[in-house]
């Protein structure tokens, strides 16, 4: 059973950055397929970014992040953080780290899921 537990969240101005981490025990995040998502109030959650698994450095993005986030993982630490930058108050939304056995999806089937932390962009 893997736990995830993301952190890096809070309050920040319209074109400013975050750093999002989430940090999983009981599983290494080598083996998995790992992915961000995002839900805003009153919305449906959303895929964000994802990495491939083990040692692969595909990545894939949403069309609204691509240039302005980064997924990357350190199979080290048994991390894996979004770099967020220039950020608009339409990022708003709590975010959330999953992660999947097998091939890398923007589909919310994910195995394992985090509780989420919580970005606020303020205009």
């Amino acid at each position: 059973q893997v736990q995830l537990v993301e952190s890096g969240g809070g309050l920040v101005q319209a074109g400013g950055s975050l750093r999002l981490s989430c940090a999983a025990s009981g599983g290494t995040v080598s083996a998995y397929a790992m992915g961000w998502f995002r839900q805003a109030p009153g919305k449906e959650r959303e895929f964000v970014a994802g990495i491939k698994w083990l040692y692969s450095s595909t990545t894939l993005y949403a069309d609204s992040v691509k240039g302005r986030f980064t997924i990357s993982r350190d199979n080290a630490k048994n991390t894996v953080d979004l770099q967020m930058n220039s950020l608009k108050p339409e990022d708003t939304a709590v975010y959330y780290c999953a992660a999947r056995r097998g091939t890398l999806t923007n589909t919310p089937a994910y195995d394992y899921w985090g509780q989420g932390t919580l970005v606020t962009v303020s205009s």
